[in-house]
């Protein structure tokens, strides 16, 4: 909390938990290409996200962007001359891109800022719109020419759908591509002749098709794993090779059940399988060292990644040491080296380099440590789920116990840092998240299972989970607490519904409350995605989106239910919320909403702690210890 004058509590009397969100953390540096001293990497070192410049030979860093409600997207140029970065209003999501020169305006101590007028005096404009011309939008992926000159821009709108255009300084931007399903742009090949797209034209979002197209547009070759099949499979663009002139184009695939790397040619149209999934166990993403001649794979596997490199002439493997836990981004090094952001449960994040240094420490206090996850495996109906358990030191139960469950839906809990459920741990709770149906890293058939049956499939998963939790003796069956954010959220709401006896709290942050409305007022992305869930829109399907909103079941809620929402977020929008809330009051239920002026979450770290006060309290008032 702040104190009364508005400043941060002195760390010696601040909680451990609130030191774990405080504490300054950064995020893996993206390098220019061509000027690979230039990085560009996210930190709350001010208690806000937002974007920061590294010259690594002078060891100077500059905050680039100053917003109140922080900043997280941004894009370097090749060279490592410009910083692009997206503006959009308090966290809506929908806004254009702006740029700056990677030096600012010459002051080292400036901060960037927000605008497209040149200051007092007839100073140079720091932060330029950078595509003039194209309309404020929701983002759909960008990619820089090493020219300088040149960017291709993705764009989706409700009322254009998605569009791709190639935008050069001094020239209008020009139109490469549109369609009505959701796109977005992958990458732009070494020489600037290319573009990459992922597409979903068949009506399928979530198995991308990929394009490639010349720089006007024509399109040179296309790869679609989503015909010809039993069952639609989807595609991803890695990246280009880092060759001028090479045409080869890394692309992830399904077709052996899970996610794995493979390089095709899109101008001889010739694929080379790497075979990588008969030699590692779970789903395989990939990207290029810089000189071409290798990939640096990532292996998630069973909650935990590991990496290693892939020699393309001997078809060798090697592995990267990494300690145990989660790889959350990796980047190979022009030296050969390899950096990569690394936590786990018990250990705070960190970004290393093969090399035995540690890449990036901000300064100030650290992050204090947390317990480590136990893995649990469960039968469930759909199959084993794996659940992660978080126990506080030296207790044994029955404890109360928090549900703690992930959004996306295709996302997954990991083996990775969480200041979130670290709290719940730090005051006396079991902690247990779920990788139910729906959720990545168990193969294609473990994520597409929950489609036509949103959510209700989910919590099958939950509930054989929470079944195992009580019989086991370690959760107490009448403290259990149902929480969550985004679909984490969803699931909460539909869970105390659904689930009215085996819930004693539900906490759901920016949830999905009344489906019908909330695919109303979505983001066209999100609509898109919808549709393929649950088979269409609500009015082709009615039943469907019926079984699957929160608002069916609010009658039969019985626990307490406390609600977090942000007012301008595009992804589970506000009325929705709104709906539901009005329902639960209409008959007295007891439930606290909690409103603040953001989009999906915050990147305020004050806000983001009074949050967690909040649901803590909240657990606290209603059911005790």
């Amino acid at each position: 909390m702040t104190e009364s004058n508005g400043s941060v509590p002195h760390e010696g009397s601040m909680p451990d938990w609130e030191k774990r969100f405080r504490a300054p953390r950064v995020s893996l540096p993206d390098w220019a290409e061509d000027a690979p001293h230039r990085s560009l990497f996210v930190s709350n070192a001010t208690g806000t996200y937002e974007l920061y410049a590294w010259d690594r030979e002078t060891g100077d860093q500059r905050q680039v962007t100053d917003r109140p409600n922080g900043t997280t997207d941004g894009v370097m140029s090749p060279d490592g001359e410009w910083i692009w970065w997206f503006d959009d209003k308090d966290g809506d999501e929908f806004g254009i891109w702006r740029r700056q020169p990677f030096a600012g305006s010459g002051d080292k101590g400036d901060k960037g800022r927000k605008g497209g007028e040149g200051g007092e005096g007839g100073e140079p404009v720091l932060d330029e719109p950078a595509a003039p011309g194209l309309d404020p939008s929701y983002p759909a992926g960008l990619a820089l020419g090493r020219d300088g000159r040149t960017a291709i821009v993705g764009r989706s709108t409700d009322e254009d759908g998605s569009t791709i255009y190639v935008s050069r300084t001094g020239e209008d931007p020009v139109e490469v591509y549109r369609h009505r399903e959701s796109a977005g742009v992958g990458d732009l090949s070494h020489d600037g002749s290319l573009i990459a797209i992922e597409h979903t034209e068949h009506g399928d979002a979530m198995h991308s098709a990929v394009r490639v197209l010349r720089m006007d547009g024509s399109a040179l070759a296309e790869l679609d794993d989503t015909k010809g099949g039993t069952a639609e499979l989807g595609l991803e663009v890695l990246g280009f090779a880092p060759v001028d002139g090479d045409t080869r184009l890394l692309v992830g695939h399904q077709r052996r059940g899970r996610w794995e790397p493979m390089v095709w040619d899109a101008a001889s149209g010739e694929e080379t399988d790497l075979a990588l999934a008969a030699r590692l166990d779970g789903d395989l993403s990939a990207e290029w060292y810089p000189d071409g001649s290798a990939l640096l794979v990532v292996n998630s596997f069973e909650a935990r990644s590991e990496l290693w490199r892939y020699d393309l002439a001997t078809r060798g493997l090697e592995q990267v040491p990494t300690p145990k836990g989660t790889v959350s981004g990796a980047t190979a090094r022009p030296d050969g080296s390899v950096e990569f952001l690394w936590s786990s449960a018990a250990e705070p994040p960190v970004v290393r380099s093969t090399s035995g240094e540690v890449v990036l420490d901000p300064p100030g206090m650290k992050a204090p440590a947390s317990v480590s996850v136990q893995d649990e495996w469960v039968t469930g109906p759909g199959g084993r789920i794996h659940a992660l358990v978080q126990r506080p030191a030296g207790v044994t139960g029955p404890l109360p116990t928090v549900f703690d469950i992930h959004g996306g839906p295709t996302w997954h809990d990991s083996d990775s840092f969480a200041a979130g459920p670290a709290a719940w741990v730090d005051h006396g709770y079991m902690v247990v998240r779920v990788n139910y149906r729906g959720s990545t890293g168990y193969g294609r058939e473990w994520t597409d299972a929950l489609k036509h049956r949103v959510g209700l499939i989910e919590l099958e998963d939950i509930a054989a989970v929470r079944e195992w939790a009580v019989s086991s003796g370690l959760a107490d069956p009448d403290r259990l607490i149902l929480t969550g954010g985004s679909w984490g959220g969803y699931l909460t709401l539909l869970g105390v519904g659904m689930q009215p006896e085996a819930w004693a709290l539900g906490i759901a942050a920016v949830p999905v409350a009344d489906y019908v409305t909330a695919y109303h007022d979505e983001m066209e992305a999100l609509k898109a995605m919808d549709r393929t869930l649950l088979g269409g829109t609500p009015e082709e399907v009615p039943e469907r989106f019926e079984a699957s909103s929160p608002l069916t079941y609010v009658d039969a809620v019985k626990a307490p239910v406390y609600i977090s929402a942000g007012v301008n977020d595009p992804r589970c929008p506000i009325r929705q919320v709104e709906n539901y809330v009005t329902r639960l009051a209409a008959r007295d239920a007891v439930h606290e909403v909690y409103r603040y002026d953001a989009g999906h979450g915050s990147l305020v770290v004050d806000e983001r702690i009074k949050q967690v006060r909040l649901e803590l309290d909240f657990a606290e008032r209603h059911l005790g210890r």
